[in-house]
């Protein structure tokens, strides 16, 4: 069954913290990479971070030092937070790749990491 299930979010103040987590369903068993895109209002989407199937993580310039992926071995991808602002204010996605998709995809903090699933996301505001 195709069911990436993302759950967390919400509202913090600056230099909070929030942890997304998605489950990931053995359909994407075989990802090659798994990862949290972005998308605020009037901003372009950007790839937060990703990890890949060797345990690799990834990170966007602006998620380096402040955000961390992991993902359990019962297949649950999470998203550590801390020390947000209000520049982390944004829908945030979990995704995934399949290799029956070509239809799609979205490059998510790596050039290798190219997602073609996606939630339809959770809101993370964080205000000053």
């Amino acid at each position: 069954q195709v069911q990436l299930v993302q759950s967390g979010g919400g509202s913090v103040y600056s230099g909070g913290s929030l942890r997304l987590s998605c489950k990931i369903s053995d359909y994407f068993a075989n990802s090659y990479c798994v990862g949290w895109f972005r998308q605020a209002p009037n901003k372009e989407r950007e790839g937060v971070a990703s990890i890949d199937s060797d345990g690799r993580a990834s990170y966007a310039e602006s998620a380096k030092g402040r955000f961390t992926i992991s993902r359990s071995s019962n297949n649950t991808l999470y998203l550590q937070m801390n020390n947000l602002n209000p520049d982390d204010t944004a829908m945030y996605y979990c995704a995934a790749d399949h290799w029956s998709q070509h239809t799609r995809e979205i490059v998510v903090a790596s050039p290798t990491c190219k997602v073609n699933y996606w939630t339809q996301g959770t809101q993370v505001t964080v205000s000053s």
